[in-house]
């Protein structure tokens, strides 16, 4: 049979199109006109055939439909950021802040407030941080915690099997196994039970040690080792300890830490080591004897033998009194630096022991007046930041 195809009926009730090139005026006005009847024409396709499409419209009042068609965001006030001053130094117990949109950060814990609040309070006495929107309290003192590749200057107090109990200022013991130093003469070989039972000859009790961290526990226990001519034994020099990287004025990881100061007033060269764990070790700078038969070969593994055999000495070499005394006045230098507050690195060391040697000129003493300490010291402190 035959196929009869009819036309399409025609849109009922279809908006009049506009072009782009219409004002807005005119838009807003067949859009307002439009929306008085949005709820009672339902939108969609007649089921009878018919192609009825009622575009779907937004409610929009002529008077505010420029207000409307951009978003309201709420104001951004900074109250609630400037309530919280930076380096604002809190006890413990003490209520920082019932702002929810802060987050609690280490030193910090959740309490109890009026009407069921929560409230970040401090669980240490220290300075309050604020990283983004997460609180934390740095504490004022604070012990050591190790990193892998710092520099420590640490004390024997254990002597075990296989290893030593050293104390560089952290919560616990560090070890220096016995494999990780290296043996008299530079020799490289496994350790035996004859090694295990010369232990002693190597680190005693109450020896200073100069080693790097390698390796580091859950449990923030670190492994050291000294397998490196400028690690081992410390001798021919004075010891003392300051801050570490806890907080406030102390020492920091700085590019160098171990370097050989030119001193003043005949003086000589002076060894510096800066722990990281605020172990400060001042020494008598001593080159390696090398003997006559072994001047004609070079290299360093000649090297290592000649410093090895002379680094588990305890024996001190004799110091002269102008050593001994630039050895003081760097360790009333570092004292004055931690005491105002001023980071101790090779730049503040060497800037204050140059500024102490012309503090001690001017006085009735002259070179000999090595006292740094009360007033001298905030003297040499201004000194140094007014550079």
């Amino acid at each position: 049979m035959p196929i009869t195809i009819l036309p399409p009926k025609a849109f009922r009730d279809q908006p009049p199109r506009h072009s782009l090139n219409h004002d807005s005026d005119d838009v807003m006005s067949d859009a307002t006109s439009d929306s008085e009847d949005s709820d009672s024409q339902p939108g969609g396709v007649s089921l009878d055939g018919g192609a009825t499409i009622h575009p779907r419209k937004r409610h929009r009042s002529g008077a505010g439909a420029a207000a409307s068609s951009t978003f309201t965001k709420r104001p951004k006030t900074n109250a609630a950021i400037n309530s919280i001053p930076r380096s604002a130094i809190v006890t413990p117990g003490e209520r920082i802040t019932t702002d929810p949109q802060w987050m609690r950060g280490h030193g910090t814990y959740l309490s109890s407030a009026s009407l069921g609040e929560q409230a970040i309070t401090s669980s240490l006495a220290g300075i309050v941080t604020r990283t983004n929107k997460l609180l934390s309290v740095r504490p004022l003192r604070a012990r050591y915690t190790p990193e892998v590749g710092d520099l420590v200057v640490g004390r024997i107090v254990e002597v075990q099997a296989k290893r030593w109990r050293v104390d560089v200022g952290s919560t616990q013991l560090a070890a220096l196994p016995l494999s990780a130093i290296n043996l008299p003469g530079g020799i490289l070989r496994k350790r035996t039970e004859t090694d295990e039972l010369q232990i002693r000859t190597f680190f005693a009790e109450g020896d200073l040690v100069v080693a790097e961290v390698q390796q580091l526990f859950q449990d923030g226990g670190a492994v050291l080792h000294t397998r490196s001519l400028k690690y081992g034994k410390l001798r021919n020099g004075v010891f003392m300890a300051v801050s570490g990287t806890g907080g406030g004025g102390g020492v920091v990881r700085s590019r160098r830490q171990v370097w050989t100061l030119e001193s003043a007033n005949n003086g000589g060269p002076i060894d510096v080591i800066l722990g990281v764990n605020g172990y400060v070790w001042i020494s008598k700078h001593v080159e390696p004897v090398v003997p006559e038969e072994a001047k004609g070969q070079t290299g360093i593994t000649n090297l290592e033998e000649v410093v090895s055999a002379t680094m588990y000495s305890s024996q001190n070499d004799r110091i002269e009194p102008e050593t001994m005394r630039e050895i003081a006045r760097i360790r009333g230098v570092v004292t004055a630096l931690v005491e105002n507050g001023l980071r101790v690195d090779e730049d503040m060391v060497t800037k204050g022991y140059n500024e102490a040697v012309e503090l001690a000129l001017v006085s009735a003493d002259g070179p000999e007046d090595v006292y740094l300490g009360g007033e001298r010291g905030e003297q040499l402190a201004a000194a140094l930041t007014a550079v």
